[in-house]
């Protein structure tokens, strides 16, 4: 029996390969918890402010999309990629070079609905790239090389004035405007933000499926046994860096938009690293973990700043507390948050058990 044949996703003979991928798309939405926090976030802009909406809510959904991207290289291929920011910041300042911004001398003034797709394919084909570089290596290897191109672009961003601007970065970019709506106003670009997560969210789910995503799951397990099946490993790997460039291009889009603006800051190694932290922390294996990853992350460096004043400490020892949590979440479960609900669902599935069979 080959690798493929002993998965869990058995081909059903009575279905199409793509018939059979979507069904299974949805697994997660066969839980009334899962439709209850959709619908809370479809009116979400009743219910919470233009504070939360954007700072909070939206920017959760965007950093979501851009660890999602990781999620999918590292719980699927076996490929922990630090250069998916990267990826995200060079399609934000390819839409602020490419499109309209206050920086006159250097953005070309293309309409968004060109700048975008622009963007979108300059950031695939990056991360296309490094993919092909970082392929040829295995485990911390291909860790560090990811790093390195992250670090390499922060440093040449930092100092190329005449595409970046150097150190100040690219400001006032402009945002779409079409059909008589401002669509970076707050409840316009929260709907967009959220449209966009959706999409990202079912075609990594879609993906997984799909006979790519098995193929490359099995790369990831055995790559020598699927070569020998006459897969091309590195093939599946280069794709898959392609499809998570692509939606870490997504968030980089969003990112920019949201700020209007885009420095190296954006891209320093140190962002790079809290991207892995969101993916870690929320879960690895599912592509909801980046997520719930990415809306802890963002109410710790929200609101912990208040707390730690209030306390009479600094208030940029935040990290530490980022720090404390993914070493507690980590200790407790390999799988993150994810990882701790499964165990309590599994223990108090279990107690029910036993109690019901001393009743019995």
């Amino acid at each position: 029996m080959s690798l493929l044949q002993s998965t869990q996703f058995r081909p059903d003979p009575s279905a199409t390969t793509a018939r059979r991928a979507f069904i299974r798309a949805w697994p997660d939405f066969q839980n009334p918890a899962a439709w209850i926090v959709a619908l809370i976030l479809v009116i979400m802009p009743l219910i919470a402010s233009g504070f939360f909406l954007i700072e909070i809510f939206a920017t959760t959904l965007i950093l979501g999309v851009i660890a999602l991207s990781l999620m999918f290289l590292a719980g699927y291929g076996g490929m922990v990629s630090l250069m998916q920011l990267t990826i995200a910041g060079f399609a934000g300042y390819m839409v602020a070079v490419f499109g309209v911004s206050a920086n006159t001398n250097i953005s070309l003034g293309w309409p968004w609905w060109l700048a975008t797709p622009m963007a979108l394919a300059l950031a695939t084909l990056f991360g296309t790239l490094g993919g092909a570089l970082a392929v040829r290596t295995e485990g911390i290897y291909t860790i560090m090389i990811t790093l390195a191109i992250g670090a390499a672009f922060y440093y040449f961003t930092n100092q190329n004035w005449a595409i970046f601007n150097g150190h100040t970065g690219i400001n006032t970019v402009a945002t779409p405007h079409f059909w008589g709506v401002d669509w970076r106003a707050d409840i316009a670009f929260y709907y967009i933000t959220l449209g966009v997560a959706a999409i990202c969210y079912f075609a990594v789910q879609y993906v997984s499926r799909a006979p790519f995503g098995l193929a490359l799951q099995g790369v990831r397990d055995n790559s020598r046994r699927m070569a020998a099946l006459g897969f091309n490993p590195n093939a599946h790997r280069i794709a898959a860096y392609a499809f998570a460039a692509f939606i870490a291009g997504l968030g980089g889009v969003l990112q920019v938009w949201n700020y209007r603006q885009i420095s190296p800051g954006s891209v320093s190694v140190g962002a790079c690293i809290d991207v892995l932290i969101i993916a870690v922390v929320g879960g690895i294996t599912r592509p909801i973990g980046p997520f719930i990853g990415a809306l802890i992350f963002v109410l710790l460096r929200t609101f912990a700043l208040d707390v730690l004043i209030k306390f009479g400490l600094d208030g940029n020892r935040f990290r530490l507390l980022i720090g404390l949590g993914f070493l507690a979440i980590v200790f407790w479960s390999s799988d993150g948050v994810i990882g701790l609900w499964e165990r309590w669902r599994r223990r108090n599935a279990s107690s029910a058990s036993r109690a019901g069979g001393r009743h019995g």
